[in-house]
């Protein structure tokens, strides 16, 4: 055994052998290094435990292409692509929204090079960077200004930090939302100096009960929308037109919280969504509200970030914030989204160029038909080693929007042709192809949705299969 560790290759031999492969030379020496140790280190514990045996087994020679697999898969980034087939749009753990080719070419183009980020042209004095997307917001919403910080949690933190911080805010009970990683909206307040103060019944709240609860303490009132579930049943909430005269007869801020923030109303498109479960931004601003606050990266489409809107003056004292600075966004977010917002100038052409709204409005015969074309692609590349099928299913717009609406979809559903493999099998394999694959599992079947998978990503899906079943093999 010991004269088997002997003829294990050197290091040094080792990375000049893997130097001669293109992709491998650019990877940096000391990863490459490591990863050799870490392959040669389960050889020796093969060797230990007897399973080999074979001097000519650990020859370069012999051992090379398989190390040079290790490594390759072994030095992947951590944070790097996958295929989206569960067919939930806006897929929080797979980075929610995807960028428009707009955004993309503004990213790169604003990111490769020196730009004017703070620097107004016109003078060549110092600028603000909001001056990039605030007049696109306040054309595009009807509001008076505008303020972008890095997330909406953070752009609620601000607004109450700054019009509410060690005074009361006014909420219904039914509105205290919990959002993701079980923030909540109690919380976010607690954070910002401000005292919840709730009022109403989890189902019915009314305009009584907020002008009950106001006091020499009050500092505002707080409209939450119910973005990520619903209260069905016998309830009662108060429209933000109602909420708004009272705020303004009480010399008070009304601020809402829209959560994901539409620019576009799907209910002209989305048969049973109604204007009340998922308002406007426009709507919302029209109907009174002071600040308006909401998600940059959800149903809108773009980056991750917090748009704040509305009267001029509260949102210049929000600015003027010295946390705004802690919460500020970069230049990629901001580039982004200022060529997110010049598209939904026109309306149509959001519709179609922002992949978030193409994919939540896709027709459903055109879903069939994709569906059927990459049935019969799998069916031809892989034969009988899975057997795939259509049928009829539903889609979700995720990232908390629209929870109780469908979207009407087509799946391809696949079984492995080998029954010794299981749907789970085939489901773990496939997180661990290049680039992993995934889908849903219902029916003990492996479901993939078109609609949120490209035509251009179809031959990966079927190398993904071929990836999957040759590791079950």
């Amino acid at each position: 055994m010991s004269t088997l560790y002997k003829h294990l290759p050197a290091t040094d031999a080792a990375l000049d052998y893997l130097a001669q492969d293109p992709a491998l030379a650019a990877l940096p020496r000391p990863m490459v290094k490591d990863l050799i140790n870490e392959y040669l280190d389960g050889l020796r514990r093969e060797v230990g435990v007897g399973r080999i045996t074979d001097s000519a087994a650990l020859s370069l020679d012999s051992l090379g292409p398989d190390m040079a697999r290790f490594v390759r898969e072994k030095s992947r980034p951590s944070f790097r692509r996958v295929l989206n087939a569960t067919g939930v749009v806006v897929h929080t753990n797979l980075g929610r929204s995807l960028l428009s080719k707009a955004a993309m070419r503004a990213v790169a183009e604003t990111n490769e090079h020196y730009a004017n980020l703070e620097l107004d042209l016109a003078t060549g004095k110092r600028g603000s960077r909001y001056s990039h997307v605030e007049s696109l917001l306040t054309r595009i919403t009807g509001a008076e200004a505008a303020l972008v910080v890095n997330n909406n949690a953070a752009a609620v933190l601000l607004v109450l930090a700054t019009l509410a911080k060690g005074r009361e805010v006014i909420v219904s009970r039914g509105e205290l939302v919990e959002i993701g990683g079980s923030f909540r909206i109690p919380e976010v307040m607690a954070a910002s100096g401000a005292t919840l103060r709730e009022v109403g019944a989890t189902n019915r709240t009314h305009l009584k009960d907020y002008q009950a609860a106001v006091n020499d303490a009050t500092g505002a009132l707080m409209k939450v929308h119910a973005s990520n579930f619903r209260i069905i049943g016998f309830t009662h909430s108060v429209a933000t037109s109602e909420l708004a005269e009272l705020a303004r007869r009480l010399d008070l801020p009304l601020i809402e919280d829209l959560g994901s923030g539409n620019l576009v109303r799907f209910q002209d498109y989305l048969p049973g969504l109604s204007a009340m479960e998922e308002p406007t931004v426009q709507e919302t601003v029209a109907s009174g509200a002071d600040i308006v606050t909401f998600s940059g990266d959800k149903v809108l489409g773009g980056p991750q970030a917090g748009i704040i809107v509305g009267n001029k003056e509260y949102v210049e004292r929000i600015k003027a914030n010295p946390m705004n600075r802690a919460l500020r966004i970069d230049k990629m977010t901001l580039a982004a989204l200022e060529a997110t917002l010049r598209v939904y100038l026109d309306p149509d052409l959001a519709r179609d160029k922002i992949p978030t709204l193409a994919m939540i409005l896709a027709d459903p015969a055109t879903l069939k038909s994709r569906a059927t074309r990459l049935r019969n692609r799998i069916r031809k590349a892989l034969g009988h080693a899975l057997n795939a099928d259509t049928l009829a299913g539903v889609s979700r717009v995720g990232g908390g929007a629209f929870p109780e609406h469908d979207l009407e979809t087509t799946l391809v559903a696949l079984e492995p042709g080998d029954t010794s493999h299981s749907t789970e099998d085939l489901r773990q394999a496939l997180l661990n192809t290049n680039p992993p694959l995934l889908g849903r599992v219902e029916d003990n079947q492996l479901c993939l949705d078109p609609r949120t998978l490209a035509d251009e990503e179809f031959p990966l899906v079927v190398s993904a299969l071929e990836q999957a079943l040759a590791l079950t093999a």
